[in-house]
């Protein structure tokens, strides 16, 4: 199969084509000027593309989300300011705008660009580009070669595109659902910049639909209409994926026929839509996201019914037995201590015993866990100390050092540190952080369950700290 061939003459202006939602036939006077008014929208335009690829950004103002890469001095601002493109891999969820962006980066550079997808293209097609790439280098022109779920290349195929990147004679871009850890060869990954794109905010996927809504115009032919409420749900149901909404909006479209888009049309949009599980990939994060939330929300019956779900699924028991042991310390921690050795111990049965004997294992643990009090406070402050942590220009107090040579010892290493345990409650008051850091806390216990004891004591330890 051939390239998709882009250059910066002729990037694709915003479509305002239109097309017939492919409603059946209406009948009855009624509806006969609509019917007449609809194909004369169809002998005008001939628009037939999905919704979401009529409503592709085509400029960086159009483009929403993912403000931590193109806001001011981020780095993909930075390229396109600077027309300055380097090797990169851009790794996020599906309807998060990989494509779009290297769309946008090709067109506002000046480049050539050949778009590819490594499930329908080969070792054929990316040398094609190469040899083009070639070509161009000696006119002092830069290719690039956006090639769409790179991680379905194996090794060998991978090994194709090394040396040319290596070389200069093409700048890739590549795009994936999977951590490109696990699926890009390591010589490759040390010659791309990894840049990671999150997950489309509620706020964007709003913008998102209001802007579709108001400007497509196949939709406001179709008179496609929805109140706040049903918004609100189709952002949520979207996960991040601004894709997926859009599609559930025009199938929406396409059932409500001229009346509201209601959550009886939503539900029927979605069927089907709603049980789409990949065990293989990325989506099936969609389902553990749902059991994480339900369990970090307390409510048991949620929790257990996510679980049900990926199940029978197929989902890998280990699999969520390892979730929950992430979720028993971030999202539990310790408001209920008791929650992490219970869920290692889960996830040990169920490496042990498996399917299906484990899911009632499983289940226990799951209840338990969305049953628990929940603190998130070890995790705030491992997030807190981070944003410091990596200033390697902070130093050790000395008397905290270890001395294990003579050396060390003249050095002042270890020298006056007080061994708590031989102070009344085995406690002394001792400066442990460094100098600098003296007056920061990092650790806020809650009054939840278990911790409530955990901040009365650190109160009376240190009252300047924890009294505040």
């Amino acid at each position: 199969m051939g390239s998709e061939h882009l250059s910066s003459e002729n990037v694709p202006s915003q479509s305002t084509g239109l097309f017939l939602l492919g409603r059946p036939m209406l009948t009855g006077p009624a509806h006969r000027f609509a019917q007449i008014r609809r194909y004369n929208i169809m002998e005008n335009y001939r628009d037939i593309r999905p919704l979401a690829e009529r409503r592709r950004p085509r400029t960086l103002e159009a483009f929403v989300g993912q403000e931590h890469l193109l806001g001011p001095g981020r780095i993909l601002r930075s390229v396109i300011d600077k027309k300055t493109i380097f090797s990169m891999l851009l790794w996020g969820e599906p309807g998060c705008g990989k494509t779009t962006l290297a769309r946008l980066i090709a067109g506002h550079c000046g480049v050539e660009a050949h778009f590819l997808s490594a499930v329908s293209s080969g070792v054929p097609e990316v040398r094609k580009v190469i040899e083009r790439g070639k070509e161009n280098r000696k006119n002092e022109t830069q290719t690039i070669l956006f090639l769409d779920e790179i991680h379905r290349f194996n090794k060998a195929q991978q090994d194709a595109v090394l040396g040319a990147v290596e070389s200069g004679e093409i700048v890739l871009i590549g795009a994936t659902t999977e951590n490109p850890s696990f699926q890009v060869i390591a010589p490759l990954l040390s010659r791309c910049r990894v840049v990671r794109l999150k997950p489309l905010s509620e706020k964007d996927l709003m913008k998102i639909l209001d802007t579709a809504l108001e400007d497509d115009a196949v939709l406001a032919a179709s008179g496609a209409r929805l109140e706040a409420p049903e918004k609100e749900k189709l952002v949520a149901l979207a996960q991040g994926d601004a894709r997926r909404m859009l599609n559930v909006l025009e199938q929406a479209a396409l059932l409500a026929g001229d009346g509201p888009i209601d959550d009886r049309v939503i539900a029927e949009a979605l069927r089907g839509v709603v049980a789409y599980y990949d065990r293989a990939g990325d989506r099936h994060y969609d389902t553990i996201s749902a059991f994480i939330k339900s369990m970090r929300g307390s409510d048991p019956d949620a929790a257990v019914y996510y679980l049900a779900r990926m199940l029978v699924a197929g989902e890998d028991p280990v699999f969520i037995a390892r979730r929950m042991v992430i979720f028993a310390s971030e999202d539990v921690g310790n408001a209920s201590p008791q929650a992490l050795p219970i869920a290692v111990a889960a996830m040990t049965a169920a490496q042990n015993i498996g399917p299906p004997e484990a899911e009632i294992i499983l289940a226990q643990c799951a209840t338990f866990l969305a049953s628990s009090p929940k603190s998130n406070a070890s995790y705030m402050a491992l997030k807190k100390a981070r944003e410091r942590a990596d200033d390697f220009s902070i130093e050790i107090p000395l008397h905290l050092r270890n001395a294990p040579t003579k050396l060390m010892s003249k050095m002042g290493y270890g020298r006056e540190y007080r061994y708590p345990h031989d102070f009344e409650d085995h406690f002394v008051q001792e400066r442990y952080l460094p100098e600098k850091l003296a007056d920061e806390s990092y650790y806020r216990p809650s009054a939840q369950g278990s911790e409530k004891a955990i901040a009365e004591r650190l109160a009376r330890l240190w009252p300047e700290r924890f009294r505040k």
